[in-house]
């Protein structure tokens, strides 16, 4: 079992460090932050709630940035004097250049809402290679929909299966050709006015709220640190097709360095249009 690093003691931060706490797959989570008060706190609160919740993980806290040498993961999330913020602009450039001084073997993950931008700047900017970072946003986002398809097909979102390429929440492309409920099309059963619908309700929701976002990011760490999944995970990753860097939502699979492979959509004509332009607009 291995350690994870969390910048930022925030909402969304101590909402992940829970999540990933109770998966019981870590021995270690450090919350670092600048407010090690607040740091502190949470990951007492965590550890008492261990005996509770029936979880062995270890959580303690640091206001020192060198805690992230040694850990498997480093996740960013978001600092807890703003504790509704992520980490954004040029503070977040200069930590993660320091992240990566202090430890370039460690995957990146980047948790919060507004990580699109974090992961543009890593793979744009600081050269991190695109293997090595992500943003989970994505999932978070998927898994809304995922409930809203349910809804309309008086189903389980288990029996669910979608994704969602291109640029979210700005230019979002929802694989409607390629998604099945229950294993049959989803075309089967949804008309092409509620899938209208579902398309425009996809701005109502963003963005995730910190539960579905730590939720989404627990998951996705947890598949790492376990050695890797052949499920995909819907995420923020580099684009370098047009030989100009960018960023993508797509699918992909992980292992402990990152990101494996970067699974190619199936779409039909016009999603594959809509994708085109959705990325041409980035």
């Amino acid at each position: 079992m291995s350690t994870v690093a969390i910048l930022g003691a925030g909402t969304l931060g101590g909402a992940l460090a829970h999540t990933l706490a109770g998966r019981n797959c870590v021995r270690t989570i450090r919350l670092i932050d600048t407010a090690a008060g607040v740091a502190s706190g949470k990951a007492l609160d965590i550890t008492q709630a261990g005996p509770v919740e029936r979880f062995d993980t270890r959580v303690t806290a640091t206001e020192h940035l060198d805690a992230v040498i040694g850990a498997a993961v480093v996740v960013l999330a978001g600092p807890a004097d703003t504790p509704d913020d992520d980490w954004q602009g040029e503070t977040a450039g200069a930590v993660l250049a320091q992240v990566v001084a202090l430890n370039h073997r460690a995957p990146i993950v980047c948790v919060g809402a507004s990580h699109a931008s974090m992961v543009e700047l890593a793979v744009g900017q600081l050269g991190i290679d695109r293997q090595k970072i992500m943003g989970t946003a994505p999932s978070a986002l998927v898994s809304g929909l995922r409930a809203l398809i349910a809804l309309e097909a008086d189903a389980s979102p288990a029996e669910v299966l979608v994704n969602l390429v291109g640029m979210p929440p700005s230019h979002p492309v929802v694989t409607w050709s390629s998604a099945t409920i229950g294993g049959y099309p989803l075309e089967d059963r949804l008309s092409p006015l509620q899938q209208a619908r579902l398309d425009r309700s996809l701005g109502q929701l963003w963005p995730p709220g910190p539960y579905t976002l730590a939720s989404a990011g627990a998951q996705l760490i947890a598949a790492m640190l376990t050695g890797g999944s052949r499920r995909g995970f819907t995420c923020f990753v580099g684009d370098n097709r047009s030989g100009a860097a960018g960023i993508q939502s797509a699918g992909v699979t992980v292992n402990p360095s990152g990101v494996e492979a970067v699974l190619p959509p199936r779409l039909s004509r016009l999603e594959q249009v809509q994708l085109d332009n959705a990325l041409g607009r980035r």
